[in-house]
């Protein structure tokens, strides 16, 4: 019986992915991003419409941590720090100030207009004050759209690094509710040590975790693939160990791995790519799986008047303050204000209510999913209208997919990369030969508009060539420096 039962399971889960994916596509066509799909599919399959039975917040909390986990550090490999570095202080500012005047005008809101105990309205505004990692990533990518100026790299910064700061407001004010004789003023030390420790083992074991991959030696390519899910969990789950704030510590050693050059590295960031879309994937059909549609009939005009109020007051009130110093421009923190999408993190925080037997936790819960829903609605299908609307839109150039790939065999340390020649580089109009790369180095292929060129020494390169090179250490990082990348 507990076998028929795992295998009808497993049916369940694939059955359930494969309808994901194909809502999905069909949905990519209409403009409706695929994270909601993703949602309407496990709520369609749920009590109120297949009678899938799934109501184990525990469980669900313990998914969507480690989902987060993955998508943070897939974020982290994917963020490009000669591009963040310019954005740093603006997305620590969003971070921070800007998650907890998120709160504050949510929880004013929730408390003057629906009559919630301040602590409550406080827990509430929490829970929905930070932008989405995994929305912001994926809508990005599914649009495909590029945005003008520094949009784009804050955006990713601040969804990477904001969730810490509304996970410290929702556990404190959960530890508050539930010790109705602690200060607001105890739980400062707990904020400064979880933010301390998670940004400095973050670095630390980042870049261990990068000593460890290019000193291990593995038989199979595929255990390297192993390798890395070892030091995203370890990174993470040890950081909040000793308390500090383990999403903090595996996005910001995302970031240092993925700066850096590592054997396989190509192929290890599409795994955790495509790890990635999975756990997104899980999450959002487990999520789905865990609400009861009928359930949130009777808070929706409570939950869509909150809705509105987050997407059209508090995230611009947040964002203009925050970026009240900032030398950007009006439109482009408009777009960063319509950018503040709101996902699985939110409703995962929703469950720590539930589960700490908070007075009125699931109605919290329910106001908090049926955001989710009208933020990806509202927000995620009129991204490219905005954009276009605002005069930040930027074409993205297409990438060149190489007819050649290249697997490392035995202890070869070499990396087949791709680079591009900046402009105002050494190389921008001059000859491979005169280059005088390292020997060690060989230029595969070059791109240029659209062709693949086959290099000789002779052949001149131009800015926005993207030159495909063999080479690995020492001798990729002096390409990167003569084609004018590095650093």
């Amino acid at each position: 019986m507990g076998e028929v039962h795992a295998e009808v399971l497993l049916l369940a889960a694939g059955v359930l992915l494969l309808a994901s994916l194909v809502v999905s596509r069909l949905g990519g066509r209409l403009g409706i991003p695929g994270l909601l799909l993703f949602l309407g599919v496990g709520m369609f399959a749920g009590s109120d419409g297949l009678g899938i039975q799934f109501s184990d917040y525990r469980l669900a909390q313990a998914l969507g941590t480690l989902a987060l986990c993955f998508i943070l550090f897939q974020g982290g490999l994917d963020t490009n720090w000669r591009l963040v570095q310019p954005v740093v202080r603006r997305g620590l500012s969003l971070a921070t100030l800007g998650v907890l005047l998120t709160a504050g005008v949510m929880a004013a809101f929730a408390h003057f207009a629906f009559g919630f105990p301040w602590l409550a309205a406080w827990l509430l505004g929490a829970i929905v004050s930070s932008t989405d990692a995994s929305a912001v990533f994926s809508v990005l990518k599914e649009r495909n759209l590029g945005l003008k100026g520094d949009i784009d790299p804050l955006l990713e910064f601040e969804s990477g690094v904001n969730d810490p700061m509304a996970v410290f407001l929702t556990v404190g004010l959960i530890e508050l509710i539930s010790h109705p004789g602690a200060g607001v003023l105890e739980i400062v030390p707990l904020f400064l040590r979880q933010m301390v420790l998670g940004a400095l083992l973050g670095a630390v074991l980042g870049r261990a975790a990068l000593w460890i991959l290019n000193r291990v030696q593995l038989q199979f390519e595929g255990l390297y693939s192993v390798l890395t899910l070892a030091l995203a969990l370890t990174i993470f789950s040890g950081t909040a160990v000793v308390g500090g704030s383990g999403f903090l510590a595996v996005y910001i050693a995302g970031v240092i791995l993925g700066n850096a050059d590592f054997i396989h590295k190509r192929s290890l960031i599409s795994f955790h790519d495509g790890l990635a879309w999975l756990m997104q994937v899980g999450m959002f059909l487990t999520l789905g799986l865990l609400v009861n549609p009928r359930e949130l009939l009777p808070t929706a005009g409570l939950a869509l008047a909150c809705a509105l109020v987050l997407v059209f007051v508090a995230r611009p009130v947040s964002v203009y303050l925050s970026l009240a110093r900032a030398r950007m421009p009006l439109n482009e923190k408009t777009m960063v204000a319509w950018v503040g999408l709101r996902g699985a993190v939110p409703i995962v925080l929703a469950t720590f209510p539930l589960l700490a037997g908070v007075p009125q936790a699931q109605t919290l819960f329910n106001v908090v999913f049926f955001i989710v829903l009208t933020s990806v609605l509202l927000q995620g299908t009129t991204l490219t209208l905005v954009a276009r609307w605002l005069g930040v839109r930027e074409t993205l150039p297409p990438r060149a997919a190489y007819p050649i790939t290249y697997t490392p065999t035995g202890h070869n340390k070499n990396e087949m990369v791709e680079v591009e020649v900046r402009p105002g580089s050494d190389a921008d109009g001059a000859r491979i030969v005169d280059l005088h790369l390292p020997p060690e180095a060989l230029v595969i292929l070059i791109h240029r508009a659209g062709e693949f060129l086959i290099p000789k020494g002779a052949t001149e390169l131009a800015a926005g060539d993207s030159v495909l090179v063999l080479a690995g250490g020492e001798e990729l990082t002096e390409v990167r420096r003569r084609l004018g990348t590095a650093g």
